[in-house]
């Protein structure tokens, strides 16, 4: 079996590559490893036609659904190395099995650095954030902990006062701030404690506030978490030899979304920067577009 097109990731870029792809009725297969940042989140909030939130799982499951009914195939399982043969592309997954391609879409993301407390993860995308991009209005003159690292919380503190004038920052890993960033909390009246979190408190998908390992106990109904490190998932890609950002995205045509290397296309978080569903959702559209030009 030589597949027209494999896409690697089934996240919301992966799916909508595919929901388009299977329009055409080219034979596609999706490797997911069900490990990316949508399955965690619980409710983005600025998509158009959901006023009220969806969840990731809600478009994950819908998506592939959507794109089984028109013949894609998925297989749940996680890609260690793709080799170029001749004109086609042979993914290996952890178990060996290979899966060839005539085209190749990455759409693997990136994963946010969490801190190491289980119970926030039913808060992410409801009262636990990490993009003031997308949920930033969330917090609109509400008291806000933000739950960061050195510099990545700072900044992270400083933009939200766009929204709220207060903002508590927890530098929880006790990393150094820049003495800018230092000043500008200051002037922006954010008070930061350089302590790590003892204890983060919830009430299901509610974020309650964090208790320090001094014992000092905040409270708040909202967090945005900014630790920095987030991991791009752009290591294959990589090691196929497809050309990186400085940041470690993948850097794609701006208007075909192919790679430097023909016939391998990227598109989602993994490709822009500003990581949104709905650009995630275009960039895979796109992509699908022009690798179905290219199989005319």
């Amino acid at each position: 079996m030589i597949y027209d097109c494999i896409i690697i990731g089934g996240g919301i870029a992966g799916l909508q590559a595919a929901i388009q792809l299977g329009r055409y009725q080219h034979k596609i297969l999706v490797i997911d490893s069900h490990n990316g940042r949508s399955n965690l989140c619980r409710a983005y909030h600025n998509i158009l036609g959901w006023a009220n939130g969806v969840s990731g799982e809600y478009l994950r499951t819908t998506g592939r659904s959507q794109a089984e009914d028109l013949g894609v195939e998925f297989i749940n399982q996680t890609v260690v190395t793709i080799e170029q043969e001749n004109h086609a592309f042979v993914c290996t997954v952890k178990d060996e099995k290979k899966y060839t391609g005539n085209r190749i879409l990455f759409a693997t993301g990136i994963m946010d650095r969490l801190p190491n407390f289980p119970e926030i993860y039913p808060c992410l995308g409801v009262s636990v954030y990490v993009c003031p991009d997308c949920d930033g209005y969330e917090v609109k003159n509400k008291r806000t902990i933000v739950i960061g690292s050195g510099n990545a919380g700072a900044n992270m503190a400083t933009t939200l006062t766009y929204w709220t004038d207060n903002i508590i920052y927890i530098n929880h890993e006790k990393t150094e701030i820049d003495t800018e960033l230092q000043k500008q909390l200051q002037f922006k009246n954010i008070t930061c404690y350089n302590e790590a979190i003892k204890k983060i408190i919830t009430k299901e998908s509610q974020f309650k506030g964090v208790v320090l390992e001094n014992n000092l106990h905040f409270e708040s109904e909202h967090a945005f978490v900014a630790l920095g490190g987030n991991k791009i998932r752009s290591g294959l890609a990589a090691n196929l030899g497809i050309q990186l950002h400085e940041n470690q995205h993948i850097l794609t045509d701006p208007r075909t979304k192919m790679t430097n290397i023909k016939n391998v296309w990227a598109a989602g978080d993994v490709v822009a920067h500003s990581e949104q569903v709905t650009i995630a959702m275009g960039e895979g559209a796109q992509a699908a577009i022009w690798i179905h030009k290219s199989l005319l």
